[in-house]
């Protein structure tokens, strides 16, 4: 008998519920017995199976609608030695298993790849790619599941910021999640409207130095002042925190997971950057205030905007008719409306055996248009003007010597 049974890894996003919902009702009707595996790969890696169950109908037809994941989750790698592959791969056996759909992120896709080459000719493997960071290789202009309901979310509390900003005459230094890329952090912070969005893609190849993003703050911070504006608010990706240099964090240089892969969220990117730039400021006699807020957890259990909740209803679907006609190896990707396998080697970075990554490209028009629309200090501020008096004014500072200050090459 086809059995398919399905998982889930790394951190939840919106939408995992509807990948396993359509895939366990097409399954089921395609005369397939579906189960559901707790945990991601925790389970099969231990061989403690007693949490699997089968997935019906019945209790999965509405829960595309909700947020978080019915199978919960983990970031538990089979992948880490050849004794969990091995052990991994005989739980599946011991279940039946004939097909096998895993939905997840990097980590997920590069376990579901070594799954279905270990078990050739006895598991068919389709992974779901999921995150709210949209930082996986799909074609351009095809997002990751979950990350167009976190960057509404997103908005949706840096919004209220802003207008929380406004009201107290303060800032906000927003650090919003994102690993590797900044396409959440420049996507909320567009659409919301924010002050400024800072992305770890602008900065050329290699460390970041701390003062240069304190810089960008700061010059904002000082427009906005002359401008008679005290107030607003600036979003981070959190990517930037990976690549600031190790001397500049003290205790919190670089922590790392199981995984090898830094724990951005004990960086404490906004309060440097925040600190940085009113320090600053203190120096031409200029006081404000500043917070440091870090979202990201708020935004990957929200239920699915209309977007997602029918993207991963074609995804799941879309799993299940690839590997009962024989596909396996493959991510699935909904391309112009339509289905697309694409194997897993095509999605690889070959230096590194791992998926790609897929960074914002700061070259777009898109891009473009999100700095034509940000407030950020410019050459062109100093140029004779009313702002550049005012800028003056402020600092006590010349044009010249703001210029060398804010647009120098800082190392």
């Amino acid at each position: 008998m086809t059995t398919l049974a399905l998982l889930v890894g790394g951190g939840p996003a919106p939408g995992i519920n509807g990948v396993i919902g359509a895939a366990a009702i097409l399954a089921r009707r395609r005369g397939a017995r579906v189960l559901g595996i707790p945990n991601g790969f925790a389970p099969l890696i231990a061989g403690e199976l007693g949490g699997v169950r089968e997935l019906h109908i019945a209790e999965v037809s509405r829960i595309h609608q909700l947020g978080g994941s019915v199978l919960q989750t983990s970031r538990a790698d089979p992948t880490r030695d050849a004794a969990s592959l091995t052990r991994t791969l005989d739980s599946l056996q011991r279940l039946g298993v004939t097909h096998l759909i895993t939905i997840g992120g990097d980590g997920t896709a590069f376990a579901a790849r070594r799954v279905a080459e270990a078990g050739t000719g006895r598991i068919a493997v389709a992974h779901v790619p999921k995150t709210i960071d949209n930082d996986l290789p799909l074609p351009a202009g095809v997002p990751t599941f979950g990350f167009e309901t976190a960057r509404e979310e997103g908005a949706r509390i840096v919004s209220r910021l802003l207008e929380d900003a406004r009201t107290m005459a303060r800032w906000y230094v927003v650090v919003m999640m994102g690993r590797n890329s900044g396409h959440l952090a420049l996507g909320a912070a567009k659409s919301a409207g924010a002050t400024l969005a800072i992305v770890s893609e602008e900065f050329a190849p290699g460390p970041i130095p701390l003062a240069r993003v304190v810089r960008v703050l700061e010059g904002a911070m000082l427009k906005r002042l002359a401008l008679g504006r005290p107030h607003g608010v600036a979003v981070l990706s959190e990517g930037i925190g990976a690549r600031l240099a190790p001397e500049e964090l003290g205790e919190a240089a670089h922590p790392r997971d199981d995984h090898g892969r830094v724990r951005h969220r004990e960086i404490p990117l906004g309060e440097l950057v925040a600190d940085g730039a009113l320090s600053a400021l203190a120096e031409f006699g200029i006081s404000a205030t500043a917070i440091a807020k870090d979202v990201g957890y708020e935004l990957r259990c929200a239920a699915p905007n209309a977007f997602d909740a029918e993207y991963t209803r074609d995804l799941g679907a879309g799993a299940v008719q690839a590997l009962l006609t024989g596909a396996s190896g493959v991510m699935i990707t909904r391309q112009e409306q339509a289905i697309v396998p694409v194997p897993f080697a095509a999605m690889l970075d070959p230096a590194t055996g791992r998926t790609r990554v897929r960074l914002l490209d700061t070259a777009s028009p898109t891009y473009a248009t999100a700095r034509l629309l940000q407030v950020r200090l410019e050459p062109a501020d100093l140029m004779p003007s009313a702002l550049c008096d005012a800028l003056v004014a402020a600092t006590k500072l010349t044009p010249e010597a703001l210029h060398a200050r804010y647009f120098r090459n800082i190392t």
